[in-house]
């Protein structure tokens, strides 16, 4: 495609009855030799005629690699795009997922102190606790109960 268009930039080329013709602002010229003159009508007509064809199927070639060039750009773009979307997805999914472990390990928090203050005054009413077992039930409460605060600050 390359050759086609670089030989239609500088001048035109045709082959008709094994003698090649070119053709420069009008001019018919073989062998670098003006001939337009020497020619009849009927043979300028017909070089003529083979030079606008070629011209067209040139200017058709181009215009379908330009269409070509530009559905490979749009489908650039919409790939481009899908590729945005689809990690825009997954840090959805992923801030998600977060949010979803925050709140489950504030859930056991929540259930931990709530089940050691339960087995506290358990063991408090009926009795159980010497001074200094309860001064550590009451520094394990407060040690669960400040995992609540961190937890719940995760959760934000």
């Amino acid at each position: 495609m390359l050759v086609l268009a670089g030989s239609f930039i500088s001048a035109q080329e045709i082959k008709i009855n094994d003698d090649v013709y070119e053709e420069k602002k009008g001019l018919i010229i073989k062998n670098g030799v003006d001939v337009t003159n020497i020619l009849s009508d009927a043979e300028k007509s017909k070089i003529l005629a083979a030079f606008e064809k070629k011209k067209l199927e040139i200017a058709k070639t181009n215009k379908a690699k330009e269409k070509l060039e530009k559905a490979e750009k749009q489908q650039k773009r919409a790939e481009k795009q899908q590729k945005k979307a689809e990690q825009k997805q997954k840090k959805a999914e992923k801030i998600l997922k977060q949010k979803e472990k925050a709140q489950a390990n504030h859930d056991k928090a929540i259930i931990k102190h709530e089940n050691a203050i339960e087995k506290y005054e358990k063991l408090k009413n009926k009795g159980k606790l010497s001074p200094e077992d309860e001064r550590k039930w009451l520094e394990k409460i407060e040690k669960l109960n400040t995992n609540i605060s961190k937890t719940k600050k995760k959760l934000k």
